[in-house]
């Protein structure tokens, strides 16, 4: 056998085995837990009357492949109300979302991702003088993008998700509301 066909044989070995390691799944990885925490305010006509605030989280992420990951997590925020001009009035929000996720299949360590999903919220209107702002039931549709970085048992990141409120009741001092929730926060947790 010529050198030229021994090497023609070696690369296509070669490439055989890289191919089937690389569609073995990493068992690391399958499931995430993580925290997360950051800002967030309200968008939109709602954003002219309430102020950025703390937003927080946990999550629990499942990633079947390698490119598809789904979420489910809580979420919480807390906006003080800026027209008020009195410091106790304020909007918490607690919600929970399920989230699809999409990725590059072929980056670990680095994982930049976008995702879709659906959630809600109960927010409390609090202060003794709230004006025209109520608590209330809020569907969401979140749309997600963001970077997470995965070594061994460790994963950190960064995301932005914009909520679009699909109810807009939260206030009578606004004819036409319109707008979201918008947050960017920091994700750390553990891979199991």
């Amino acid at each position: 056998m010529s050198r030229q066909a021994m090497a023609v044989l070696g690369l296509v070995a070669a490439l055989g085995t890289a191919g089937t390691a690389a569609a073995q799944e990493d068992p690391t990885g399958k499931v995430k837990v993580f925290l997360k925490g950051g800002v967030g305010n309200y968008t939109g006509t709602r954003g002219n009357f309430v102020q950025v605030g703390p937003s927080w989280g946990a999550t629990l992420n499942l990633q079947p492949l390698r490119f598809l990951g789904f979420e489910i997590g809580y979420e919480g925020a807390y906006n003080p109300i800026s027209s008020a001009g009195v410091f106790d009035l304020a909007l918490t929000r607690h919600g929970g979302s399920a989230l699809a996720k999409l990725s590059l299949p072929f980056i670990e360590v680095v994982r930049p991702f976008v995702g879709v999903g659906v959630g809600g919220s109960y927010v409390f209107a609090e202060g003794t003088l709230l004006g025209g702002y109520r608590s209330g039931l809020v569907g969401e549709l979140p749309l997600a993008a963001g970077v997470e970085f995965n070594v061994g048992k460790l994963t950190a990141g960064a995301r932005a998700t914009y909520r679009l409120l699909l109810s807009e009741d939260l206030s009578n001092q606004v004819e036409d509301p319109s707008g979201g929730f918008f947050d960017v926060v920091a994700t750390v947790g553990l891979r199991f």
